[in-house]
This record gives structure tokens, C-alpha cells and sequence, in this order.
């Protein structure tokens, strides 16, 4: 008997202590005992190593293993283009078709029972498709600021399940009360008053049931009375009013299209069929309801802020509009009231305005201000790299009581098509390398509120994980593509269209319908739009994408904060069917005759979107070009250049093209730097998918290993051996993102490019806006303005010390960036 085990027997078995048998008996029970035990710890040896032996033979065997029983994060990782071409097949018409109908059925204003209806809506499409499950008890809808909003964002890094819930902010809105239209003649008498409301027949029944719905008024306009003369400014130009005052008109108590600045008493705003292009009357086209020219009731409605000095709730500039928030006056809303009026009255006061007699105009708009709850929608896809997200967002609200079957629907509904293409990867078993955040932003028709609350609401945690922004507003409106981008992701809008078959015309791709223009044509045609529409492209690059101002959603993201954002859609065309912007007769019918019969414009943008967020989740080098940004800035330098010239302002500028010249330098260096990088990374991801099979029958290994071990923990009763061999949890995700390293270094570097040109101070005179690079012109509405410090100090002060110290600024800036992406050797 081996003395060694006696006492392990003696000890560790309470039975062997509890028998009193005879001497030679007891012998005769611890031989048998002890030779049943060296009987099974032998066998369990044994299996032990047939079972390590099988498994280390199986890991290198040659037989190249199924896809689908290849490891499931490294397929994901390396197999990027085998989820496109899964979620390219997707987003289809019909279902396009049926979410359209669901959100374009009913009024869904900021603010009103509707639109929170939809966000219940949005939220469960999100849950549906995501695969989350839905917690018992209320819905998961926070007041923003409470703890449960906070932690809902700043937690997204820690999420390793899809997530979704609804923020409630609460800014100022307004409603419409009561409004009139006057001429009043010599003596003060009415002589003739405008029907303000937009009408339709049957034939178009959602237009019909809507149009006298709610009265047509401009949101965020200002309540009040106004009496004047009538002064007809043209579009309302910087242009149009400098000419008007060269030829010594007063404005002062006048009602004008928008001169507030000039003492104007009110505003009248009109859409002019000559903006229609050939799609007009003399041309032979039928009115809507009956043909696809402009219904001479159709009143465009819009909100009044001024965009140009801040977006959001114009009564918290740059902070969140929480129920408690300290309110100030809103300098983004008009001091004067206004009204949008229909080409139908537009024409008759313009007759008055040709004719001799004396008479004034008398506007009224009264209106309901109060602060108002609006709900923006979240979802989350958690990803490998949890501290790197692309946001894709697009607003829901309508505008003012129509039905919004263009704007915002037609953008919802292609959102909504990529979010299925979305749960259909991850019911495929998909992760993206970085998370995704799906936003359905609220009261985008009353200046950018819902998206600008929630970036002026986490502005720090933006700055600190989100690397590129997809927007989506309007989808489809008409033929012609049109897309803006930051820079750095032009190359990536316009690869990925390359990529998505043209919707209508076989043989071609997406990125050929920028060259779409209609098939409505005809003789009559304003010389002046035709100008003003070749203007339009002349701000694109070689590219053929345009820089973004603002008007959308991705405002706070790339003026506030600096996070390169992308957008695309079918816009109209001088040659399309008439779009009824912010009109009653945006409508489903509209959409399903005229817009887009067949839906497969929704489908082609549902695509497009998808495929970018794809390409930025899943690239492991971002794919941002900053090499073609610095050569754009070469670009906007000569424009200011030539600017300053035309004004004879004479200031050193060759400072800053130098500045632009190591900047490129340092860019193609760190194109260098970036290739490097991802040989590495993708030799290391090489290494753990050809270990792939091995990893996983290793883990299997030390599974089985460790039941076989608690069960000689049971036949020796060893205490705890369950502890003695646990299998490694999260082996794989932290080979992963060691292996992503050299990649995340570079990474830091792209996303670093565009917060370079934020500047704390901001732009002169509109602070909010602190992109150095671009911002929306003061004087352009939406349109963007590059280099704007440098632009508005030559085109406004005039003033060459004013315009040197822009150009330090800016210079500063890019040497800064150049410090940041500099490849140190």
C-alpha cells in the first residue's frame, strides 16, 4: 500500500473512518477501494489526452473548414463585403412602399399626438428589426437631463446589445392662431383680402382632407400686426437689397419678403412658378391635382429663424432645452411678423404694386408661443471598438400640419429600409468593428432643434467617440442626385454610389443620376433661373459634390462640433414634376404618381445610406480622405484669394498657402502611414483566422477538460477544482482589438482632422457656428460659405486688419492639424 495515499483515503473519506470491520476484512475493502480508484484516475488520464490529443490534431487539419462554422467575429471582421452584398439585398420596394404609406397617412407636426405617435412607432420598428426585447412596463422614454437619459448615451461604449429608447426635450415652438391678408385703399378701407389656405378637390384626397386643416404660418415667426407700403424685393438677396437702396428705397415700416434689419414692418414669402422651370402652365402643363405643374394655391411653409446665427431652440443657444432650462430671448427668431402666401395672391399684389394708386398692406399673425415636448428616437448597434461611433440620423416631424410625404417621410422611409437591411446582418450572427447610432431626430421644421439639443446635450461624449455622421433629410423629390459632404468623405459618397445600380436606367450606376434632369420640357423657360441653377454646381468639387452649409440635421455635428457628416438624395429638377415644398400637396399620391412611381429611388437612397455606414463601421481604416480635404483647401484659398482682390484688399496671404502646402505634405505622409498600418493589422487578423478553427476547439478543449477535472475532483473530493482550469472568457475580443491597434493609432489622426478647424471662439458675429472651414453664408440661407472668418471679414468689414487676423486664425489652426498628423520616424 502506498503510504501516500492512505492518509488522502483516511482523510478525505469519512465512510473508510466509519467501518469497524475485522483486520484482514478491512485490508481486503482498502486494496479493492484503492484499486478501483488507480482504475478510473488512470482511464480519466487516459481520456484526458486522447481528447487533447484529438483536438490539437483537428486544429491542424487541412481540410479547409465550412463558412459557416468558421469562428463568427473573425467571419464579421474579415468578410465586410460578403454583409454588403447581404444588406444590398434587403431594402426593397414594397416594403419602401408600406412604410411610406404608414408615416406619410396622418399629420405628424413637432410637438402634436402624431408625431409622438410616430416616435412610438420609430421605436418599435427598431426594437422589431434590432432584436430587442422589450422590457415590461413603460416604455423606454426618458425626460433629457434625468439620469436615465444621460447614462442611455454616455453608456452606448458599455452596450453589448442592440439598445433603443426615445429623449424628451423641451424647447419653444409655436402654433398658429388666427392670420389675415389686406389691401387697404386710400381712406383705410379693406378693398381686397387674400384666402390664405391652399385648396384641392377629391382628386387628391389627402390633400383634400388636410388643406384647410390648420392655418398656413411660418413657425417660430413672430406674433403681431403689421401695416406698410409693399416693396417687392426679388428673392431677397444681399444683391436684391443693395440694388434697392442704390435706387433710394426706404424700407423702414415697409412689408418686404425678409428686411427686418432695414426697419422693415413685415415679411410676405412667396414661391414664384418661374422657379418651376419648364414645368408651367404656358408650357402645357396642368395645374396638381390634374398634371405636374405648381397648384397656384400652394403655400410653401417654412420656419423664420435665422439660421445663419444658430440653429435649435432659439431660446437655449448652446445648451440643452431641458423642462427646467433658464429661457432667454431668442435672437435667431424675428422681431417682425410674416406669413407665406400662395403665387395665387402673390400675383394680385403685384398688380397693385404696378399700378398708380395709393394703397398699404395689413398683415396679421397671431400665434400661440409655449414650450412643447418633442421626442428624438435612439437605437444603438454595439460594435467591436465600443468607443467608435458612426451616427446615421434623419428627422421624422412634418412640417405645419401637411402630410410630409417627401419631406420627411421619403427620408424616414429609406432610413427605415436600411435599418432592416441592419437586423437582417445581425440576424446572420453580424457585429460591426465600431458601434452605430440610429437617430430619428424630432422638430428638424423648426430649426434643426431635435439634433441640436441632443449635440449641444452631449457635445463632450460626441467629441470623444463619434468619428463620421450620415445624414439623411428629404430622399426623393425628384431625378437628380445631388450630393454634399465634408471633404474627407467625398471619395467614400461617391464610391459606394458607384456601387448601387441606377434606380430607373439599367446600365448605369447611382452616381450617373447627378447628371439626371428630368423629362418635362418645353420652350418657356426664365433666363434668370437657368443662371441661378448653373450657379448652384459651380460650388462643387472636381468630385461633383458640393460642401454643406446647413439645413439638416448634420449642423451641430460638423459646425459645433467637427464631425465630418455626408448626405444624398433625389433632389427636382427644372424639368420634373413639380415639387410642392412645405405644401399640403406633399402627399402620398404626389409621391406614388409623380415623385417616385415605383419606389426604387427610396430603395437606391436606402442602399446608399447603409452602404456608407457599412464602410465607415466596418473599415479598419476609416474612410476618410484627408489628402483630397487639404487639396480642397487649396481650392477655397484661391477663392478668398480672388475675393480679396475684387474688394482691393491688400493682406499677405502666403503665410497660410504655406500652412495648406505642409498640410498636404503631412496628409500624403500619413496616407503612407495609413497603408502601413493596415498591412500590419491585416497580416495580425491573417494570423487569428487562420488560428481561427484552432481558437475555437482550444476553448472547446478547456471546456471538456474542466468537466473531466470536476469530475476527479468528485472521485478524489477535491474542494474548488472547478476553479483549477475555467475556460478564458473574452479571449478572441481582446486578440482582437490588440490586433486593431496600429489601425486605432491612425484612426485618432483622421478624426483629429476635422476637429482642427473648430474654434472655440467661433465665426464673427454668429459665435455659435466654430467651423473654421465652412459654415452657412450669413447672407446665403442654407448655402455654405468656405473659409468663412476669412470670406465675411473681406466681404463685410472690408477691413484689411480684420481680415489678417482670420487668416491667422485659420493658419494657426492647420499648423496645429499638421503638429497632430505629423508621421513621426
Amino acid at each position: 500500500m502506498d503510504g501516500k495515499q492512505l492518509p488522502a483515503v483516511v482523510v478525505r473519506s469519512t465512510s473508510a473512518m466509519a467501518f469497524h470491520p475485522s483486520p484482514t476484512q478491512g485490508a481486503r475493502l482498502v486494496w479493492a477501494y484503492l484499486s478501483t480508484k488507480r482504475w478510473l484516475q488512470t482511464s480519466i488520464t487516459a481520456l484526458i489526452v486522447w481528447t487533447l490529443y484529438y483536438c490539437v490534431q483537428s486544429s491542424y487539419s487541412p481540410q479547409e473548414p465550412e463558412a459557416h462554422n468558421v469562428d463568427k467575429d473573425c467571419k464579421d471582421l474579415l468578410c465586410g463585403r460578403e454583409a454588403e452584398t447581404l444588406f444590398l439585398s434587403i431594402p426593397n420596394e414594397e416594403s419602401a412602399l408600406a412604410t411610406s404609406r404608414l408615416f406619410a397617412s396622418e399629420p405628424h407636426m413637432a410637438g402634436t399626438s402624431g408625431d409622438f405617435e410616430t416616435a412610438k412607432s420609430f421605436l418599435a420598428i427598431l426594437q422589431s428589426e434590432l432584436g430587442i426585447e422589450p422590457l415590461p412596463g413603460d416604455l423606454p422614454i426618458f425626460r433629457a437631463g434625468t439620469r436615465e437619459s444621460r447614462s442611455a448615451t454616455l453608456n452606448i461604449p458599455s452596450y453589448t446589445k442592440p439598445m433603443a429608447w426615445v429623449d424628451t426635450y423641451f424647447p419653444i415652438l409655436n402654433t398658429p392662431l388666427n392670420h389675415s391678408l389686406e389691401v387697404l385703399g386710400m381712406h383705410g378701407n379693406p378693398v381686397w383680402t387674400a384666402d390664405l389656405e391652399e385648396m384641392s378637390d377629391e382628386t387628391d384626397p389627402y390633400a383634400a382632407m388636410y388643406a384647410t386643416a390648420t392655418p398656413a404660418w411660418h413657425a417660430l415667426s413672430r406674433g403681431g400686426e403689421a401695416l406698410g407700403k409693399l416693396v417687392n424685393v426679388h428673392y431677397g438677396r444681399k444683391q436684391d437689397y443693395d440694388a434697392l437702396l442704390e435706387a433710394g428705397v426706404n424700407f423702414t415700416g415697409k412689408i418686404v419678403r425678409r428686411a427686418q434689419e432695414l426697419g422693415a414692418a413685415g415679411v410676405l414669402i412667396y414661391s414664384d412658378p418661374r422657379d418651376d422651370g419648364t414645368v408651367t402652365p404656358k408650357n402645357g402643363y396642368k395645374p396638381y391635382p390634374h398634371g405636374p405643374a405648381r397648384n397656384p394655391t400652394s403655400v410653401q411653409r417654412g420656419n423664420v429663424h435665422f439660421p445663419s446665427l444658430y440653429p435649435g431652440d432659439p431660446t437655449t443657444p448652446g445648451y440643452p432645452s431641458y423642462e427646467e432650462s433658464v429661457r432667454m430671448e431668442g435672437l435667431s427668431r424675428p422681431t417682425i411678423p410674416s406669413l407665406p402666401i400662395s403665387w395665387k395672391n402673390a400675383e394680385v399684389l403685384l398688380k397693385w404694386l404696378n399700378d398708380t394708386e395709393e394703397f398699404a398692406v395689413r398683415l396679421v399673425n397671431n400665434v400661440d408661443d409655449k414650450i412643447t415636448p418633442i421626442w428624438n428616437v435612439i437605437g444603438v448597434i454595439p460594435g467591436h471598438i465600443s468607443d467608435e461611433v458612426v451616427v446615421v440620423g434623419g428627422h421624422r416631424d412634418e412640417f405645419i400640419k401637411v402630410l410630409g410625404a417627401s419631406d420627411p417621410s421619403s427620408g424616414t422611409t429609406s432610413m427605415l429600409e436600411a435599418v432592416r437591411g441592419f437586423g437582417e446582418l445581425l440576424r446572420d450572427g453580424w457585429k460591426p468593428l465600431r458601434s452605430i447610432v440610429i437617430a430619428s431626430w424630432d422638430a428638424e421644421e423648426f430649426g434643426l432643434i431635435g439634433s441640436t439639443e441632443w449635440g449641444e446635450d452631449f457635445t463632450e461624449w460626441i467629441k470623444d467617440h463619434v468619428v463620421a455622421y450620415v445624414n439623411i433629410d428629404t430622399s426623393v423629390s425628384g431625378s437628380r442626385l445631388r450630393t454634399s459632404a465634408s471633404p474627407s468623405l467625398a471619395h467614400l459618397l461617391m464610391q459606394t454610389a458607384t456601387q448601387i445600380p441606377h434606380p430607373t436606367s439599367e446600365g448605369r450606376t447611382l452616381w450617373d443620376a447627378r447628371k439626371d434632369s428630368g423629362t418635362l420640357f418645353g420652350d418657356d423657360i426664365d433666363k434668370e433661373v437657368l443662371n441661378m441653377d448653373y450657379a448652384a454646381d459651380l460650388s462643387e468639387d472636381n468630385l461633383g459634390i458640393r460642401p454643406l452649409g446647413s439645413g439638416s440635421d448634420y449642423t451641430v455635428f460638423l459646425q459645433y462640433i467637427g464631425v465630418p457628416s455626408v448626405e444624398a438624395c433625389f433632389t427636382s429638377t427644372l424639368h420634373d414634376p413639380v415639387y410642392h415644398y412645405h405644401s399640403v400637396f406633399d402627399t402620398q399620391r404626389w409621391q406614388e404618381l409623380y415623385g417616385d412611381p415605383t419606389f426604387s429611388r427610396h430603395v437606391a437612397i436606402a442602399k446608399h445610406l447603409g452602404l456608407q455606414v457599412l464602410r465607415l463601421s466596418g473599415d479598419l481604416i476609416l474612410p476618410l480622405n484627408t489628402t483630397h480635404y487639404s487639396l480642397q483647401l487649396e481650392a477655397y484659398f484661391d477663392q478668398v484669394v480672388t475675393l480679396a482682390a475684387a474688394a482691393s484688399i491688400d493682406v499677405d496671404f502666403s503665410p497660410l498657402r504655406d500652412s495648406i502646402y505642409n498640410l498636404q505634405a503631412a496628409s500624403l505622409d500619413l496616407d503612407v502611414e495609413k497603408a502601413e498600418a493596415e498591412h500590419k493589422t491585416r497580416a495580425a487578423l491573417k494570423f487569428l483566422k487562420r488560428h481561427g478553427q484552432y481558437c475555437r476547439t482550444t476553448r472547446t478543449t478547456r471546456v471538456i477538460f474542466c468537466e473531466l477535472w470536476k469530475l476527479i475532483g468528485k472521485v478524489f473530493h477535491l474542494e474548488d477544482s472547478d476553479l483549477l482550469f475555467e475556460p478564458e472568457t473574452g479571449l478572441q475580443e481582446h486578440s482582437l482589438l490588440k490586433a486593431l491597434e496600429p489601425v486605432r493609432l491612425v484612426n485618432g489622426k483622421l478624426i483629429a482632422f476635422e476637429r482642427a478647424f473648430i474654434s472655440k471662439d467661433g465665426i464673427k458675429g454668429r459665435e455659435w457656428f466654430k467651423h473654421l472651414g465652412v459654415a452657412p453664408g450669413k447672407w446665403l440661407g442654407y448655402g455654405a460659405t468656405t473659409f468663412p472668418g476669412i470670406t465675411e471679414a473681406i466681404t463685410f468689414d472690408g477691413d484689411p486688419v480684420v481680415v489678417a487676423h482670420e487668416i491667422e486664425r485659420l493658419k494657426g489652426a492647420i499648423d496645429n492639424l499638421v503638429e497632430k498628423i505629423r508621421v513621426h520616424t
